[in-house]
């Protein structure tokens, strides 16, 4: 798969993300972190599902901010948030999977 055209970083709200058949996608930040490819944030979603009443880490309950993204080869990219979390390689394939519905 190829990369975005672009990628637009708004380091308080979120990612815009510019696709080759001229859509755009935006991404906010909470919904980035909550659907973090890492283990960790798999087992929790899975956790989640089958347990309503799971405790959520004291990091997910304040909104965060990107503080930095870098490259992962020319498929991914890791988002670095200001919680300490940065884990999850976002594959350009995720990125499209996950798209959030307006």
């Amino acid at each position: 798969m190829k990369p975005p055209k672009h990628i637009h970083v708004n380091k308080e709200k979120g990612l815009d993300v510019e696709w080759h058949d001229g859509s755009i996608t935006f991404y906010p930040n909470e919904y980035l972190r909550h659907h973090s490819p890492s283990a960790e944030m798999t087992e929790l979603r899975n956790e989640m599902k089958d347990n309503p009443l799971a405790v959520i880490p004291k990091e997910l309950t304040k909104p965060p901010k990107i503080i930095k993204i870098e490259p992962v080869g020319l498929y991914a990219i890791r988002i670095h948030f200001s919680d300490g979390h940065k884990t999850g390689i976002y594959s350009w394939e995720y990125l499209l999977n996950i798209k959030p519905t307006t």
